[in-house]
């Protein structure tokens, strides 16, 4: 169900959808990252990269929840860059 939810979304919405799952994607690796970092000091280029994995894997497993965030967010940010250009489109309108 949220396959067919995410295709439907991306073939309305397009780059947008995509973008806002990959910014999300990005948001909550960085945050699992830093998270791990915090309870576990690594110095070694394999402690880190042990790190990397251990932050994708949780990320990956939230990946349902970042789905229906997109659902759910996509449209808002939509109307949000829709309200952002109109008034720069009224005032580059000739005034009579």
């Amino acid at each position: 169900m949220n396959r067919q939810r995410l295709k439907n979304l991306l073939a309305e919405y397009g780059r947008l959808a995509l973008y806002t799952y990959l910014v999300l994607f990005i948001v909550v690796l960085l945050g699992f990252a830093g998270t791990i970092h915090l309870g576990v000091h690594t110095e070694s280029t394999a402690g880190k990269a042990g790190l990397w994995g251990a932050a994708w894997l949780a990320t990956k497993l939230t990946q349902p929840l970042r789905i229906l965030a997109t659902v759910a967010l996509t449209p808002l940010v939509a109307q949000l860059l829709k309200l952002r250009k109109k008034p720069e489109q009224d005032s580059q309108t000739p005034r009579t």
